[in-house]
């Protein structure tokens, strides 16, 4: 027990930081109270552990006396004497009174101590070395993979978790793989120690990941504006520069796309558009769909909803998979967005127009008088026979836009004109 004493304590000191003072004094506290349980006939017992050879004693002071009454207290003077030869009545004296099974019962004590104060020196150097890191790219080892797919990732002095909720399921990784993490929190535990909880979902760790491969983010020249993602497919990051000589898309993508590239290996091949950024949510979204066309954009100020078509041939590109890439561009312009294929788009207008053109509004059958639309263009459309809203509204804008001589965006700007009057 003593040699296995020193060897614990060599080692906890060495490798988890926790001093050896502080672990003999905790360990000297329980033995007390276990020797109180464990010996009879004992006032107050105090518990020495030598720091260097481990040696264990419970000693107890008794007063010296001629004629003991109060065993637990008192010691005859004889008894005394085998202990200090020079020692008289009425003065004190430390016996020991270390039981012969105390050292079963130390290694019990002993066992439960060190991994109480261990657990509290691991969440001491928890706090100490990571607290202050969180939101920091930190790497480390899986340990271990729980039944859950929870990875114990081993950080050096302690282990990191990284919930299987925090990394995306298409990374097979496996127990000894190196793993890069964003350091999400540092949180207490209901034991009394501390975890550090990692993440490979967070929309920061692109974020620093851009931080160290590309300098002029790194010196605030290039700004990360917004970045969302869906972690394992796409991440959308609008950025801008505080130097107009450089353009920063192409400054974050790296010459022949080297230092995306990187990143991309990093995230086992997600997909990353990096976009101007602008303030006005319209020029955003046509720069994060960019080559992409937009045919027609309605904004939805009442649901907060921007509202876009796109060619048939397009759609598939702007909805992406499971309309993944279309929910990240809202998410980037902070709208919530809603793409039609035209055909669609043009059937369901068509039918909206048709309930309008048969409604019973009289104002319907009037002169087609529009003061907010190009008034050369409604001119054009009176003479070819279009006089009336109801007249414009029961025809298709291909429709008009050949019988009148116009083109179809003056067309459609009519008949917008006509359904914020009528509607």
């Amino acid at each position: 027990m003593n040699k296995d004493l020193v060897a614990i304590f060599e080692y906890l000191e060495k490798e988890k930081g926790v001093k050896r003072d502080v672990l003999i004094g905790a360990i000297e506290e329980a033995l007390r109270i276990a020797a109180k349980k464990s010996i009879h006939d004992v006032g107050n017992v105090d518990v020495t552990i030598n720091a260097k050879t481990g040696e264990i004693e419970a000693l107890v002071e008794r007063e010296i006396v001629q004629e003991v009454e109060y065993p637990d207290e008192e010691i005859s003077l004889e008894a005394a004497r085998e202990l200090d030869p020079d020692c008289a009545i009425g003065q004190w004296i430390q016996v020991n009174v270390t039981p012969k099974d105390f050292g079963r019962i130390a290694a019990q004590v002993a066992r439960q101590v060190i991994t109480q104060k261990l657990r509290h020196a691991e969440r001491d150097v928890i706090y100490e070395e990571y607290r202050h890191r969180v939101g920091e790219l930190i790497s480390g080892t899986v340990k271990r993979k729980t039944r859950g797919g929870t990875l114990i990732v081993d950080l050096g002095k302690v282990e990191g978790i990284l919930p299987d909720r925090f990394y995306p399921r298409e990374e097979a990784i496996q127990v000894g793989d190196r793993v890069l993490a964003l350091l999400l929190e540092v949180r207490d535990t209901e034991n009394g120690g501390a975890e550090v909880i990692l993440s490979r979902n967070d929309p920061k760790i692109v974020e620093e990941l851009f931080s160290q491969e590309v300098p002029e983010i790194h010196d605030n020249v290039i700004l990360i504006k917004r970045i969302v993602r869906d972690a394992g497919y796409r991440t959308k990051m609008s950025v801008s520069t505080t130097d107009l000589k450089i353009d920063p898309v192409g400054a974050c993508v790296g010459v022949r796309g080297g230092r995306v590239k990187n990143i991309i290996r990093e995230l086992n091949n997600e997909k990353i558009d990096i976009i101007p950024h602008s303030d006005d949510p319209i020029t955003l979204l046509k720069n994060s769909v960019a080559p992409v066309i937009l045919k027609k954009i309605e904004i939805d100020d009442d649901n907060q909803r921007i509202i876009v078509v796109v060619t048939d041939e397009d759609y598939p590109i702007v909805l992406g998979r499971k309309g993944i890439n279309a929910r990240l561009t809202g998410d980037l312009i902070e709208c919530d967005l809603k793409v039609y294929k035209s055909s669609d788009y043009e059937k369901q207008a068509h039918l909206l127009l048709q309930e309008l053109a048969a409604s019973d509004d009289p104002l319907l059958d009037e002169e087609l008088v529009l003061s907010n639309a190009n008034q050369l263009a409604i001119s054009s459309l009176k003479e070819a026979g279009f006089d009336t809203p109801r007249k414009v509204l029961s025809h298709t804008p291909h429709h008009l836009a050949e019988s009148a001589g116009l083109t179809i965006d003056l067309i459609e700007d009519i008949i917008e004109q006509i359904k914020k009057e009528r509607i």
